[in-house]
């Protein structure tokens, strides 16, 4: 809005009384805007928008999930809008898809956590999950999940059995379309790690890269790095055993416990 109304970054902030790097801040997202700015912006720039006033007030409304004693979910927060989810996994299962003793006892590993934490972890991760069966806000899923995270045991032998059955019976669900990257593929197109792609209802919005490392994660919405990303998912997909052959691989690992 403030290119097509011909002003640079200095100009726009000095006639919204706003410093340079707080204007900058708003524009890429690093800080929400109130909806009194944002009315101030749409008036100098002479471009009502209502649509986006209604983003603004959203935005401005306290998350689902700080009702479990979470402040900030950066991820959590862009897959409550999401329409569609691809990830890979990497190494470990992808958490729309965990049973409750599967996370509980990931959240249970690691940094030391109260119980309370852990229980609250689990419940928000379960009702996340909810999008994948609902008829109202539907998240898709396209999941590729390594062999080895089928076989590595977490919880114990049950638990792995209980999560092995649970990815069986979620592959069914028209939302959910789960292929398995076997060890006999040998090196792959992710061989360096997982990452997630995540697209949105509306048209403007950006598609975007979501890559989790061990003390933080990275959003990226640079359209290279997310068209690159979706190349290496489809790679992946050629690369990973069809659905049917995934499903039947997982029933012949359990069928091993």
């Amino acid at each position: 809005m403030r290119e097509s109304a011909g002003l640079n970054l200095d100009e726009a902030a000095a006639k919204l009384d706003k410093k340079r790097s707080a204007m900058h801040r708003i524009e890429t997202g690093v800080t929400k805007a109130d909806v009194h700015f944002v009315r101030s912006v749409m008036d100098l720039y002479d471009d009502y928008d209502p649509h986006l006033l209604e983003q603004t007030r959203e935005a401005a409304k306290p998350q689902w999930y700080r009702a479990y004693g979470f402040s900030d979910m950066g991820y959590v927060d862009v897959e409550t809008f999401a329409v569609t989810v691809k990830e890979f996994s990497g190494l470990n299962l992808p958490g729309l898809l965990q049973t409750e003793a599967y996370v509980r006892a990931i959240l249970g590993h690691g940094p030391q956590r109260t119980e309370r934490e852990i229980a609250n972890g689990v419940q928000v991760r379960m009702i996340r999950q909810r999008r994948l069966m609902g008829s109202e806000n539907p998240l898709e899923l396209a999941a590729i999940v390594d062999e080895a995270s089928l076989r590595r045991e977490v919880g114990g032998a049950e638990v792995m059995r209980a999560q092995l059955r649970h990815l069986i019976e979620v592959s069914e669900l028209p939302t959910v379309v789960l292929q398995v990257l076997p060890l006999s593929a040998g090196m792959h197109s992710a061989i360096n790690g997982a990452f997630t792609l995540l697209s949105f209802p509306e048209p403007q919005d950006p598609e975007l890269l979501y890559i989790a490392y061990p003390t933080g994660a990275v959003h990226l919405e640079d359209e290279k790095e997310v068209r690159e990303a979706k190349v290496v998912f489809e790679s992946l997909r050629s690369e990973a055993l069809s659905p049917a052959d995934s499903l039947a691989l997982i029933e012949r690992i359990l069928g091993e416990r």
